[in-house]
């Protein structure tokens, strides 16, 4: 079977026009799968419940399986309440980034199975044993996983569960309940003023010699470098990967997601897709984490 392509969860906080214009054009997009939802901050109120659900019903209309995702940090008893409306609404599937949310999405009569998101650090096989038997029908790859790793997961996941992998995007590194990106203006968390606005694809950090060194996106800390297994594809499928997931930047998205569906049905070979996606990457390509590497490595595919 074809691997299928997603697109995965906003990580940045755009202006809520942007978000809506950014949707219409992925309703036409070839992706197969679409999350949704608002997974780094509380705070970031662009839109809300029913504006995302709107989306997604306007997804589903457009032929995409959608995926509600949720918070990653649940820090409030506002955060409880969507996530119970996400996990009682029973017309799209949820992602579970909390194990709070596995524990609502379990306890459901009814509803369809959710997928068990990145941030459950799913290292090994016996941790899907339990994240099965609660529901869970997909589950996301943590960044950090090696080919290795990854393909020793894979022999011994339960029956009947998919598998999904980061295949585009800076690597999300830590999550913390203290806003980096406030602290950088001088600002408290909850008096933020909303800076992560005027950082479309997050606050670029560099060391003291001017090397490219992390980048801040609200209470998450990500990689400076884009992590990209475009040239790894053949390898994933191989192995068996079930979906590979893009994870939207502020330009070029859907540029780089006609790069991943020409390389994944075979119009596009490794050599000429890599040098078209160099122009749209935000940073220096990465991906030392498949190669047993530190993560901001790039290994170029033989």
């Amino acid at each position: 079977m074809t691997m299928r392509l997603a697109l995965g969860p906003l990580t940045y906080y755009w202006p809520r026009q942007a978000v809506l214009d950014f949707y219409a054009d992925v309703a036409g997009a070839p992706v197969d799968v679409v999350y949704l939802g608002e997974t780094i901050c509380s705070r970031r109120k662009e839109l809300r419940w029913d504006d995302w659900l709107e989306i997604a019903q306007m997804l589903a209309a457009a032929g995409k399986e959608v995926v509600l995702s949720t918070l990653a940090l649940i820090e409030a008893e506002a955060d409880l309440r969507l996530l119970r409306k996400m996990a009682a609404q029973g017309q799209f599937r949820v992602e579970a980034n909390d194990m709070g949310a596995v524990n609502l999405l379990a306890r459901r009569e009814a509803g369809p199975p959710f997928v068990a998101g990145p941030t459950l650090n799913v290292f090994s096989e016996r941790t899907l044993v339990p994240l099965h038997a609660a529901g869970a029908r997909r589950w996301v790859a943590p960044a950090e996983l090696s080919a290795e790793m990854l393909a020793a997961i894979l022999a011994g996941q339960p029956a009947g569960m998919e598998s999904e992998v980061l295949a585009y995007g800076r690597l999300p590194l830590a999550y913390s309940a203290r806003c980096f990106t406030a602290r950088h203006y001088n600002l408290q968390k909850d008096s933020c003023e909303y800076r992560c606005l005027g950082h479309p694809d997050g606050l670029a950090l560099r060391t003291r010699e001017g090397q490219p060194f992390l980048t801040l996106n609200g209470v998450q800390t990500q990689s400076a470098g884009v992590h990209s297994l475009l040239a790894e594809l053949p390898a994933l499928a191989a192995m068996g990967v079930d979906v590979v997931r893009v994870s939207p930047q502020a330009a070029g998205t859907l540029e780089v997601v006609d790069l991943f569906r020409a390389a994944i049905g075979g119009a596009l070979d490794a050599a000429a897709a890599l040098a078209r996606l160099e122009p749209l990457l935000p940073g220096s390509p990465c991906n030392g984490f498949w190669y047993g590497r530190p993560g901001a490595d790039y290994v170029r595919a033989a």
